[in-house]
């Protein structure tokens, strides 16, 4: 994982947890960090179009295919 997916990942997270203060506080975390309470700060609008390319560069790594190196078990018979 490359370090662009990494800070997509993290972007991913936050997103996830505002998410889900969202549903069940009906608390917009971002919103009152970086909005001032309102979804409409340009700052919070920021953090919302972030959070939204995260996830679009995130679908790479879902369809990656697996390149870590497999083990190989070879039977060698002992002498």
């Amino acid at each position: 994982m490359n370090v662009l997916e990494r800070i997509a990942l993290v972007l991913i997270i936050i997103g996830a947890i505002n998410w889900g203060l969202i549903g069940l506080l009906q608390f917009d975390l971002v919103a009152t960090l970086f909005g001032g309470g309102s979804q409409a700060g340009a700052f919070a609008r920021i953090i919302y179009t972030l959070v939204g390319i995260s996830g679009l560069i995130s679908l790479s790594i879902l369809f990656k295919p697996d390149h870590e190196p497999r083990e190989k078990h070879h039977y060698q018979p002992q002498s």
